[in-house]
């Protein structure tokens, strides 16, 4: 199945697009081929409506619903251009993880989310069917709708138990800093956030990412994360922290993440492993859509019998636009690992990667 993931952080910097072929085998492997990705600009005034609605702005109903038309107007938009774009016009789904404008938090408990660009605009502009709306199931089982990334970051990173290597770290640059220690596959993940992200810009690949950010993030979010990992992360320390996110791109923030963290802690590009970091936000659209779709729970497994998001069971993440026929014939088998076609099996069983 070709899925074409499409995603917007925040700071509304861009819509990142990605299209994956994904295949689940009979074992519960999910075999993963990345495409290709891109990034399309939001139109100037669009852009401003939606950053100037943003909390703590106080807009109207009508506002709201004109923006959750056009911002799913343009992400289809996006969407049928990444289908010609990335998939020479041959795609079967998009999922859309929609514009994240408010999270509604009592006590620290998340009682809910807006998402912004209905997925029927979404369906309607890249004519496919459309998984959406990923975080609401999660935060009715109980949780905080996020970190939804720790199920990709689990399945992918994920070892055979009993081989003796230390946990990996996944470290996700984004609109905030968030960090999944992964560590037998099909066991509990660890994840919190590490500090604030918004410093680094959406950018596409690793040649833009040399500007927007000075040294003094890349100190503060080293020494954030170098701390943060003694504090919160596994006993013995991780064998490897892996880079995803377009603040991934920093040469600096990687040179002072090494000499930060302690002494034998492999430092690497998930771009070294198969996956593009820019471009993590749409591939995790896709895979979530992909399980969605096919009646999958979206969410890996926690500490203390929750889900790493906080809830109390697994959840089937996304509605699918328009309702039927269903696009693909449901499984059989959960999914236990995730494989990239295109990741190095070398770099992918050992974790003293590292990249400069």
């Amino acid at each position: 199945m070709i899925v074409i993931g499409v995603s917007s952080p925040a700071a509304v910097d861009a819509i990142g697009a990605a299209a994956a072929d994904l295949d689940l085998r009979s074992d519960g492997t999910l075999h993963l081929r990345p495409l290709g990705h891109a990034a399309y600009p939001w139109p100037d005034a669009l852009r401003r409506r939606v950053l100037a609605a943003m909390p703590p702005a106080r807009v109207d109903v009508g506002e709201v619903c004109e923006l959750d038309t056009l911002v799913g107007q343009e992400l289809g938009a996006a969407a049928r251009r990444a289908v010609d774009d990335l998939a020479g016009g041959d795609a079967d789904l998009v999922a859309s993880a929609g514009q994240p404008m408010h999270r509604w938090v009592v006590g620290g408990r998340t009682r809910g989310t807006l998402q912004l660009g209905h997925p029927a605009w979404v369906a309607e502009r890249a004519r496919r069917p459309v998984v959406g709306d990923f975080r609401a199931a999660d935060v009715a089982a109980g949780g905080q709708g996020a970190p939804l990334g720790s199920v990709l970051d689990a399945l992918w990173l994920g070892v055979e138990a009993g081989d003796g290597r230390r946990p990996t770290a996944a470290l996700h640059l984004g609109d905030t800093v968030t960090v999944t220690v992964v560590g037998a596959a099909e066991e509990a993940v660890l994840c919190w956030d590490a500090g604030p992200g918004r410093g680094y810009p959406d950018v596409p690949g690793p040649d833009a990412g040399a500007a927007g950010a000075d040294d003094a993030l890349d100190e503060l979010t080293a020494d954030a994360v170098a701390r943060s990992l003694v504090r919160d992360g596994p006993a013995g320390g991780v064998g490897r922290v892996v880079l995803t996110g377009p603040g991934a791109y920093r040469a600096g923030l990687v040179d002072r993440l090494r000499a930060q963290l302690p002494d034998g802690t492999g430092v690497v590009l998930s771009d070294a492993l198969g996956l593009p970091a820019g471009a993590w936000e749409p591939y995790l659209a896709a895979l979530l859509g992909f399980l969605g779709a096919h009646g999958l729970p979206g969410t890996a497994a926690g500490p203390y019998r929750r889900r790493a998001t906080g809830a109390r069971r697994p959840a089937v993440l996304g509605s699918l636009t328009p309702p039927g026929p269903l696009p693909v014939a449901l499984p059989d088998v959960p999914v236990r690992r995730l494989v990239l076609a295109s990741s190095p099996e070398a770099l992918l069983t050992s974790p003293r990667g590292s990249h400069r």
